[in-house]
């Protein structure tokens, strides 16, 4: 056996290396995408990625392909808030999230579809996000109630910089549909085992966030992907319901004020601001709203309804992705975004209808339970952090990779 390693090692090109590199470098950026103080292995491993990408391109040794459903809306959301730069507030911090928090998602999007294009490398991505995941999830269960001492009616409070409680559901949720689909759909009894295993502490660390736009979306999820077999719905509801109903969470649903659990004093407040720049908006720079000298918060928050305004303290991101791109990017961008959206729903629609096989209908279903989750829980946090964008472009490549398995003749 190590013979015929030693044998396919020598009869590989330098360029085959460079090939084979670029997935094992995106699967570690994935998997070390939770995980907090290791930003410089995640920006080495993209910008390797990104570069023996080029490399391959410029000596034609790879078919670099842009065919994807999202390649127009991209484009058109790419384009639009190119010209928002010249009448950002703050031109420099606009142009800066632009690079950061757009094109860099854009590119890892198109280097996840041409490098993961294969069945087996789909599930080995989603096998990255469920591993890191998981261990993420035992570590800081481990860290915050165990070495710290905290009871388990505590609100967990991470204290990462790197990803805020309210946004941990992105890692958690995300890594849970998946292993609830291989529990469904597997026939392998260890991969069922492995994957029960692995879901335990994922479900766990959501409630123990007592998040309720992770609870929403975690339900909402289970609909979609148990959507065709009602008893694993019931038993995968019905637990959900008796873990929040046990839990501390139970009372952020009970007794929680209706205007602040769904963002409406801080929405309203975006609002006032949207309203004062309607068509291009205050620029992509997401410091810009909570900046003082280009934006009067407690100016705005004194325009809204008495009943909606933001009492003891003033935020200084929008809590919802939705409101984000509107105020940032004006209703122009907004309708941009909201058609990346629709296009990618619709996508995920035609692979569950039309797949040209079962692989293809199982894992459209499950990437629309994963999207619907991501869009849930956007709705409702910040739409500031890079932990979010990694899993959203992360599930929007695999949306991707899914439709295109089904549309041409790949290897599995």
């Amino acid at each position: 056996m190590f013979g015929t390693i030693k044998n396919h090692l020598q009869n590989l090109t330098p360029f085959d290396l460079l090939n084979q590199a670029v997935p094992v470098l995106m699967g570690i950026f994935i998997f070390f995408n939770p995980f907090p103080h290791t930003t410089s292995i995640k920006e080495i491993c993209f910008y390797s990625s990104f570069f023996i990408v080029l490399i391959l391109i410029y000596f034609k040794k790879i078919d670099f392909s842009f065919r994807s459903p999202l390649t127009l809306p991209f484009a058109l959301f790419t384009a639009w808030v190119f010209i928002g730069l010249f009448f950002a507030l703050d031109k420099g911090n606009s142009i800066h999230d632009f690079r950061a928090h757009l094109l860099k998602y854009i590119v890892f999007y198109y280097i996840l579809i041409n490098f993961f294009n294969s069945r087996k490398r789909i599930v080995g991505l989603s096998w990255v996000i469920i591993i890191s995941a998981t261990i993420f999830s035992i570590g800081e269960i481990y860290y915050f109630y165990f070495m710290l001492g905290n009871s388990f009616s505590t609100k967990l409070l991470p204290g990462l910089k790197e990803i805020a409680v309210n946004q941990i559901g992105f890692v958690t949720v995300t890594a849970a549909i998946f292993s609830l689909y291989y529990i469904i759909t597997t026939g392998t009894l260890y991969v069922k085992i492995i994957s029960l295993v692995c879901l335990f502490p994922l479900c766990i660390l959501s409630v123990l966030t007592q998040t309720r736009s992770i609870a929403l979306a975690l339900f909402l999820s289970v609909i979609i992907l148990c959507f065709k077999n009602k008893k694993v719905m019931v038993v995968c509801l019905g637990i959900i319901l008796i873990a929040i109903c046990i839990s501390p969470l139970k009372n952020r649903f009970i007794h929680a004020d209706p205007i602040t659990g769904l963002r409406l004093d801080i929405n309203h407040t975006t609002f006032e601001i949207i309203k004062n720049f309607p068509i291009v908006g205050i620029g992509f720079g997401m410091e810009t709203y909570g900046n003082k000298k280009h934006i009067n918060l407690d100016a705005y928050n004194k325009k809204v309804p008495v009943k909606y305004r933001q009492k003891s303290i003033i935020h200084t991101y929008p809590h919802s992705m939705l409101f984000s791109i509107a105020v940032r990017t004006g209703l122009i961008g907004f309708a941009l975004f909201l058609y990346t959206v629709f296009i990618s729903f619709k996508t995920c629609w035609n692979c569950i209808r039309h797949g040209r096989n079962n692989f293809i209908k199982k894992w459209g279903l499950c990437v629309a339970s994963v999207l619907v989750a991501v869009i849930v829980m956007g709705s409702f946090e910040a739409w500031s952090r890079h932990v979010q964008k990694v899993v959203f472009y992360t599930i929007l490549a695999m949306m991707t990779i899914v439709w295109r398995l089904g549309n041409v003749n790949s290897e599995d």
